[in-house]
């Protein structure tokens, strides 16, 4: 039952722009499943459920695993409306953002799978990446500026 309705899950943040959790569960009642809020919650947790900004400029749910373009998409709206600096020292890129908005662009950064990135880690408003070397991290502070 859980796996099908993960599933039903994935399919209605693909077919619709859900924005919040109370819209979701709604869905989920229509397809047919009798859950909680506590449970969609949980869900949303277990498939690591992301809300990132659309082309319209409301927050949606969407997938932690997306298409390249989607990915580019949610990291271009996410670096523009939130960051306040990039800066690379050496093999480390430091990205300063609005409080709050780390750990929304770390996994934006994560999904988009950077071939120069060995690690991330991210607090309240600073996000701390490290590359495999300092050429790396200067392309990677290339990339992002794109999106300023």
């Amino acid at each position: 039952m859980k796996t099908r309705r993960q599933a039903t899950i994935l399919e209605l943040i693909n077919d619709y722009s859900i924005e919040t959790q109370e819209e979701l569960l709604t869905r989920l009642k229509e397809k047919g499943y009798n859950v909680t809020q506590a449970t969609v919650s949980r869900d949303i947790k277990e498939l690591r459920l992301l809300k990132t900004l659309s082309s319209d400029g409301k927050y949606r749910y969407t997938s932690y695993k997306k298409s390249s373009v989607d990915k580019n998409s949610s990291i271009s709206g996410f670096i523009n409306s939130s960051v306040i600096s990039v800066k690379a020292a050496q093999n480390m890129v430091v990205i300063k953002t609005l409080a709050g908005m780390a750990n929304a662009i770390c996994a934006s950064i994560d999904s988009y799978d950077y071939k120069g990135i060995v690690g991330t880690i991210a607090g309240d408003d600073t996000i701390f990446i490290v590359c495999s070397d300092s050429e790396q991290a200067d392309e990677f502070v290339f990339e992002i500026h794109k999106y300023l």
